[in-house]
């Protein structure tokens, strides 16, 4: 089906005009229920874990296996995608997750039955997330595109405050772990419901290459595996080559690890160090996100008056502290009480409470987080050139995702014998460790790092709005099909965010020396 069969007639541009859309304001809602669902899954099968084997290596390799499956079959499961009728994949795969939700309901506390079926979920998802982004253009008019994206993203980032942080603690609270797991369950049926109502988007059935689906999409998945390796190896000459790139990897790399490990050692810590129920961590968790939307205000209103890297190490050191700090807020605790009760002035024994403690280091934390996730990612926007950023910056995102499982095993296996507050402790130091490591490695602010503030956003370069989540899945069919048009154009599988951050220009072919690596537009210097 054409999309100008498919989209309903709205004026307008703005996000409004968007939801008015009823095919799209449809597949927003299930959207909004898949993902908030997924994540108060993930926070109730925590718990359940926790609860079962009392050990941060078995919440590790819950952690993973949401993890694995999207790094190790994103490649391929856009190949199939793009050979089938999204509508039906969006119905089948949220169906599918639901009944595999309801089966983790009677496997109890079973874990490894729900290890195994929640990698089930996650396969399945692998293939849901790509359908879902290539509905978008076949509901939305172009000139709606940017608008219906940002809403996919907004989605997106908030889902897991929403799911994890909200949505899960409190239906545990009121119903149980194991009675929010059916509640998932429908609400995957319900997402079943909403894209059943969605036109068809059927591939189109001129290419020879949809005739010939089994052979063909085999052969297809082979050419995607091998550009996503060929592109790991882009990734890695352009990354060595370009210490800035490096340096912001790292800082990300650092970011995602942290919220991993903080995962697998949150039920303990409540549990252990705050003598709270496993559920209760969300008393870390709540502090953490609002201190994340802190940080993201003082940076858009003072962030112009410091340069970016310095805000970037600074975030790190106090990261580094404050988490050490939580690792020992029980005797800092007590240390005020005992001061509380010497003085006769005011009562502030609320305020000396360990909860009160946590809470407030928490909070300060999630400040410096935002001081280093935000900044870095905005770094690495502005230094990778337009002509290699489409290609590349998914491979880097890769590489971080992938840098994240060694700490989450870790952690968990480690806490499991030296105790939580302690891995708590190790891993402040070694942040802190990191952001000092920065300042004494790269020396003074150059020139243009001074120049280089932390409110500076990427300004959005103007593409086609259509061609930027599409352009990676357009590459992998023109590389096995030379002069043959893609089945339905060149339906996307990227990310529903790809077109508002992260792929830019994509259109533009990478530029190389003669050497072969990857190098800038204008042939700019190394970032030293």
């Amino acid at each position: 089906m054409t999309n100008a069969t498919a989209i309903a007639p709205t004026s307008g541009t703005g996000p409004s005009a968007v939801l008015r859309n009823r095919p799209f304001l449809l597949l927003w809602l299930a959207q909004a229920a898949t993902q908030i669902g997924g994540n108060m899954v993930l926070f109730g099968l925590t718990l359940i874990v926790v609860d079962a084997t009392g050990s941060a290596a078995a919440v590790s390799a819950l952690i993973l296996t949401f993890l694995v499956p999207a790094v190790l079959l994103s490649a391929v499961a856009g190949v199939y995608v793009d050979r089938l009728d999204r509508r039906l994949i969006l119905i089948v795969t949220n169906v599918s997750r639901g009944i595999a939700i309801a089966l983790i309901f009677f496997a109890g506390d079973n874990v490894l039955a729900i290890l195994v079926l929640n990698v089930v979920v996650s396969t399945i998802t692998v293939f849901f997330a790509p359908a879902e982004a290539a509905m978008i253009p076949v509901l939305v008019p172009r000139h709606q595109l940017l608008a219906a994206n940002g809403i996919f993203t907004l989605t997106l980032n908030g889902a897991f405050a929403l799911g994890f942080a909200l949505g899960g603690p409190l239906l545990v609270t009121l119903f149980g772990a194991n009675t929010l797991i059916l509640i998932v369950a429908a609400l995957y049926l319900v997402a079943a419901i909403f894209c059943w109502t969605l036109p068809s988007a059927a591939p189109s059935t001129d290419a020879p290459a949809t005739r010939a689906f089994g052979l063909q999409a085999a052969v297809e998945a082979e050419h995607a595996v091998e550009s996503t390796l060929a592109q790991l190896r882009e990734g890695f000459d352009y990354i060595r080559g370009h210490r800035n790139i490096t340096w912001s990897l790292i800082y990300l790399g650092i970011a995602a690890s942290l919220v991993g490990v903080l995962g697998v050692l949150g039920p303990n810590f409540a549990r252990e160090t705050l003598g709270l129920k496993s559920k209760d961590f969300v008393v870390i968790v709540l502090p953490l996100g609002a201190g994340i939307v802190m940080g993201i205000l003082l940076l858009n209103t003072y962030g112009k008056y410091l340069p970016r890297r310095r805000v970037i190490e600074g975030g790190l050191v106090a990261l580094g502290v404050l988490l050490a700090l939580l690792s020992i807020s029980g005797p800092i605790s007590r240390f005020l009480q005992s001061a509380d009760r010497s003085s006769t002035l005011l009562d502030l024994s609320a305020l000396t409470s360990l909860l009160a403690i946590v809470v407030v280091i928490a909070f300060f934390a999630g400040i410096a987080y935002g001081f280093v996730a935000i900044p870095s990612q905005t770094q690495l926007q502005e230094d990778l050139p337009e002509d290699v950023r489409g290609r590349v910056f998914g491979v880097l995102n890769m590489l971080v995702s992938v840098s994240s499982f060694l700490p989450i095993i870790v952690a968990g296996y480690i806490a499991d014998r030296v105790g939580t507050t302690t891995v708590i402790f190790v891993v402040g130091f070694f942040i802190g460790a990191a952001g000092i490591a920065s300042i004494v490695r790269r020396g003074a602010l150059q020139p243009a790092e001074a120049l280089s503030t932390a409110d500076a956003m990427v300004r959005p370069v103007r593409v086609d709005p259509i061609a930027v989540p599409s352009a990676e899945p357009a590459r992998a069919y023109e590389r096995a099909h030379p002069g043959i048009p893609g089945p339905g154009g060149t339906p996307a599988v990227s990310r529903p965010d790809a077109a508002m951050t992260e792929t830019v220009a994509v259109e533009t072919p990478i530029r190389r020396s003669a050497s072969g690596t990857p190098r800038r537009r204008h042939d700019d210097p190394k970032d030293d």
